[in-house]
Parts: C-alpha cells; structure tokens; sequence
C-alpha cells in the first residue's frame, strides 16, 4: 500500500516524533500517530472537516 503521509510543520520534537499524521488513501481519510505508525484511524472528509471546524474554534483547547 502506497500511502503519502503528511505531518504539520507545527509537530514537536527534533525527530518529529509527536506528531499526528494524514493520508488519503482509497476516499478515505487516515491518522495515526508517528511514534505508534500500526495503528490507524479511518474517517471522512466530512467528519474531518467537522472536527476541523470545531478545533479552529477553540472546542478542545482544554485538552491541549
């Protein structure tokens, strides 16, 4: 499986290590976390684009 696997310039650490990563693969959209890469998250776009919105809108800003 060829997968292109995208992170945030914004990710922590010198190896970028903690950092979440994206792909799209087959209409669906992919995360996982780069320090545990087997385990994957499939959603959609429109389920991404809503946590997305949320996330700019400060919802989870007590988690972080």
């Amino acid at each position: 499986m060829d997968i292109q696997w995208r992170k945030s310039s914004k990710s922590g650490g010198q190896d970028h290590a903690e950092c979440l990563e994206l792909a799209e693969h087959n209409g669906e959209i992919l995360m996982r976390e780069s320090d545990n890469p087997d385990v994957v998250i499939r959603t959609t776009r429109a389920k991404l684009r809503a946590f997305l919105g949320g996330a700019r809108e400060g919802e989870f800003d007590d988690l972080a």
